[in-house]
C-alpha cells in the first residue's frame, strides 16, 4: 500500500527519491504534526518569493514570462480561495511547491513542475499522510534544482 500512496506524491517527472518522504499514519496526525506542516508550509514560502525574484530573469532569458513559484494548496482537488495551511489536518489536503511560467494565470490548476509538501490521504478507511522530511533535505535547493532542470530543458 505505501508504494500506491507514495506514487500519488512523486513528481513524475523527476521521480523523487525514497528518502525525500515521510510516511504518517493517521494515528500520529496531531497538533503537533499541524504545527509542523504550517512551518513547513512558511518555510516554502519564504523560499518561493526569494527564488522567484533571483530566476525570474533566467527564465526571461529564455524568452518565457511570468515566473511564478508559490506554496498552492488544495482539497480533494480544488483550490478554493481562502484555504490556508491551517486546514491541513483535513483529508485530502494538499500542498506543494509549484512552478510556471509563460501565459499562466491564477485560475489554472496546471503547472510546469511541483515539489509535494504535505498530502493527508483520507482513505476509504483509513488515512495516511506524505510529508516532505526537512530534516533530510533541503527545500530551497530542491527547488532550486527544479528551477535548473527547467533552464536546462528550455
Amino acid at each position: 500500500m505505501f508504494d500506491k500512496l507514495k506514487n500519488l506524491f512523486m513528481d513524475k517527472q523527476d521521480q523523487e527519491t525514497d528518502d525525500k518522504y515521510i510516511l504518517v499514519p493517521e494515528s500520529e496526525i496531531n497538533e503537533n504534526l499541524k504545527r509542523d506542516i504550517v512551518n513547513l508550509e512558511e518555510v516554502g514560502e519564504v523560499y518561493c518569493k526569494s527564488l522567484q525574484h533571483k530566476y525570474r530573469s533566467k527564465i526571461e532569458r529564455e524568452d518565457k514570462q511570468n515566473l511564478k513559484i508559490w506554496v498552492c494548496r488544495d482539497i480533494d482537488g480544488d483550490q478554493l480561495p481562502n484555504l490556508s495551511s491551517e486546514q491541513c489536518l483535513e483529508k485530502e489536503y494538499r500542498s506543494q511547491v509549484a512552478i510556471n511560467f509563460d501565459g499562466f494565470t491564477d485560475e489554472e490548476d496546471a503547472y510546469v513542475h511541483y515539489i509535494q509538501l504535505w498530502y493527508y490521504l483520507g482513505g476509504y478507511f483509513k488515512g495516511a499522510g506524505i510529508l516532505y522530511d526537512l530534516s533530510k533535505n533541503h527545500l530551497e535547493a530542491d527547488i532550486e534544482e527544479k528551477l535548473e532542470e527547467l533552464l536546462n530543458q528550455l
